[in-house]
């Protein structure tokens, strides 16, 4: 792996008995970078970033991520990336900062380490004035300010968002992305998934999943010219609707 990326894929594959999830697919992500997949449900880009976080063994390919290898080293990939999930595990019935602690222990973070890291993490992301609130009790925008939290207590190199702003207003999603914006700055390199048109506007570079397969890859403003299209949701629509076409 070269030193510039953080994350190396080779034709990735990922199949549950005769049903392909992920297809074959291969690109790079480099070091800082916001790398955005963007796709409709089903579309594989959950079942990709359970494989780069070492969830989800590939069936073929090859992925690197820091310089380890997905299949063989998942241990040593989980203690550098961080990982939000659509449904990520807070637990409604304790407080925002018991699970800051139950989160900071799966990562080894006890005492002053714990206190050091939480203090950073959370004046990052505005979480420290919620530290006593029943997690239950806080809006949707905070619960998911408190799972990016939780996953940037260990200063991960790597932080792998999967669609963090689903349901959540306009105002929590900008506000999300401004945080993703600063994290990006600052060296972290944040691969994302997202299925709104507005957001994969805001990615470096991004790739178009359809049924398992890259089906274009690029920054949004080479995708919008390489294709004559004056938003990313163009580009997606026509795209899609081609490669339907296509099939029948």
């Amino acid at each position: 792996m070269t030193s510039s990326y953080s994350v190396e894929v080779e034709h990735l594959t990922r199949r549950f008995d005769r049903f392909t999830a992920v297809d074959d697919i291969s690109f790079q992500v480099r070091d800082g970078e916001i790398f955005g997949f963007l796709g409709a449900n089903g579309a594989g880009k959950t079942t990709t970033i359970r494989m780069l976080c070492g969830l989800l063994l590939p069936t073929s390919g090859r992925g690197l991520v820091e310089g380890f290898d997905i299949a063989t080293q998942s241990e040593e990939i989980k203690s550098h990336i961080g990982y939000m999930s659509q449904k990520f595990s807070l637990y409604d019935d304790l407080t925002v900062h018991e699970n800051l602690e139950f989160y900071g222990g799966i990562y080894g973070l006890s005492g002053d380490a714990f206190r050091r890291a939480l203090e950073k993490s959370a004046i990052f992301t505005g979480l420290k004035t919620h530290y006593s609130r029943m997690t239950r009790d806080i809006p949707l925008g905070w619960k998911q300010r408190l799972a990016l939290t939780c996953s940037l207590l260990h200063q991960p190199k790597v932080l792998f968002l999967d669609e963090p702003t689903g349901g959540v207003d306009p105002i929590s999603r900008r506000e999300f992305w401004r945080l993703i914006y600063e994290l990006a700055e600052a060296g972290t390199t944040v691969f994302v998934t997202t299925h709104y048109m507005d957001e994969a506007e805001y990615c470096n570079r991004l790739s178009i999943m359809h049924e398992g397969k890259i089906a274009a890859i690029g920054s949004p403003q080479e995708l919008k010219k390489r294709f004559e299209k004056k938003t990313v949701e163009d580009v997606f629509v026509d795209l899609i609707r081609d490669k339907i076409r296509g099939q029948g």
